[in-house]
């Protein structure tokens, strides 16, 4: 297992947490302080009803053969401290955010969690996105909004394929589908902003997601005021990053690892070992954010998808930084200064982007037909993978791999199933 390591931040066997410098503001930061900002920052209308996703526990055992491993699904397992007393060599848990939503990636219902409310707050009638022809955001936002009366425009990459399958079937069935030119595509901010200026029209208003977070300067507030207070009629429209990858978007991850970190279920005080899939890598970042912040002793793993290690930096600094800038309370996340980073892991297997290895269908299948928990072969199979090996090694920490759906993206490679 190939592991790189962030130099940004770290997630450490201990907290770290108890006192640090930041020094931009010249203060002394303590554990208190960073616990108390989270608990402001929670403090918020939210998009999901809760947090809670189910936790089950997948048993590992090693067969003779080409499969190498079996696996068996204990949907009940005893957390909190009970963890520790019934923790078997070789197991994993698996948090379920693939069931929080039958049409939106759990990873996705996560990073519109802070989102959705502050559309309604404002009186947003119109949301506009972008993505791939696969995009489980574009199809994510365009469930979110037709399910709170909004519209939304869906502006996709490339060329109207001959049918429509998989997420791209979703998003033209619950928003307004657009294809893209990719010469055209390539240029995304002034191609989401016209299309949303067309939207609005001439006496509608236009605002970036980004704009409507708290910690904005007062100008930007008071075009928030005039955004909220436009007569009905008019458009009021928001646009929306690709793949919601803005600082908002972590605050999901915050209530979901504040959530995790209760006495009856992962604790604070046991090392865990999170798993997540890589496409973006903001999903990663959230949770390692949230857990220092909460001074936990938690380690990401992020097994790398879609990109390099250093533009998955890149992504992460700027994460960071939106973050301090948009939250100021948060600015102690920029000066933490930790032992242990966290880890952007290689896959198994690494290979182009979107391609499938021979044989990951038929494994995809065996996990399903076995614990019935179905995974899919371009994201959530290389973290069920990672989880299967680290449990072969790691002894001391609880080893969690989070779910974050994906399986919709199946119905969209039909033709992975041609033989199976």
């Amino acid at each position: 297992m190939k592991v790189q390591r962030s130099t940004f931040f770290a997630v450490t066997g201990k907290s770290n947490l108890h006192h640090f410098h930041s020094s931009s503001q010249g203060i002394t930061i303590s554990e208190l302080d960073s616990r108390q900002f989270v608990s402001k920052l929670l403090e918020r209308k939210w998009g999901l009803h809760s947090p809670a996703s189910p936790i089950q526990q997948i048993s590992v055992s090693s067969v003779k053969g080409i499969d190498k491993f079996s696996f068996l699904n204990n949907t009940r397992p005893h957390l909190g401290d009970e963890m520790s007393k019934s923790k078997q060599d070789s197991s994993f848990y698996i948090l379920r955010d693939d069931l929080l939503h039958p049409l939106v990636n759990g990873n996705k219902a996560r990073k519109l969690d802070a989102l959705l409310p502050l559309l309604e707050d404002r009186k947003v009638t119109d949301l506009v996105t972008c993505g791939g022809c696969q995009s489980a955001h574009t199809a994510a936002v365009a469930v979110s909004c037709a399910e709170r009366g909004l519209r939304s425009h869906l502006l996709l990459r490339g060329e109207q394929p001959d049918v429509l399958t998989g997420y791209n079937l979703v998003s033209s069935m619950y928003g307004n589908v657009q294809y893209i030119p990719r010469s055209r595509y390539a240029n995304r901010e002034e191609m989401l902003r016209t299309y949303a200026d067309m939207v609005a029209g001439e006496d509608g208003s236009v605002l970036w997601a980004k704009d409507i977070v708290e910690g904005l300067e007062a100008m930007d507030a008071a075009k928030m005021d005039d955004f909220s207070s436009l007569k009905t009629s008019r458009r009021k429209v928001l646009i929306v990053n690709e793949g919601a990858g803005d600082a908002l978007a972590l605050l999901g991850m915050f209530r979901l690892v504040q959530y995790l970190s209760q006495d009856h279920l992962l604790g604070k005080n046991k090392p865990v070992k999170f798993i997540v899939d890589a496409g973006t890598g903001t999903t990663a970042v959230g949770l390692g954010v949230a857990a220092m912040s909460l001074g936990l002793p938690w380690e990401i793993n992020a097994v790398m998808l879609a990109d390099t290690f250093e533009n998955y930096k890149r992504h992460e600094d700027r994460l960071i930084a939106e973050l301090t800038r948009q939250f100021p309370a948060s600015v102690f996340c920029s000066s933490l200064d930790m032992n242990q980073m966290i880890k952007w892991i290689d896959r198994q297997h690494p290979r182009k982007f979107g391609k499938v290895l021979e044989g990951e269908v038929e494994m995809c299948r065996k996990i399903a037909q076995e614990t019935g928990v179905l995974v899919d072969p371009m994201y959530t199979l290389a973290a069920w993978e990672t989880a299967t090996e680290l449990v072969q090694e790691e002894k001391s920490s609880i080893v969690v791999m989070l779910h974050t759906g994906g399986t919709l993206g199946m119905f969209g490679g039909c033709y992975w199933f041609i033989n199976l």
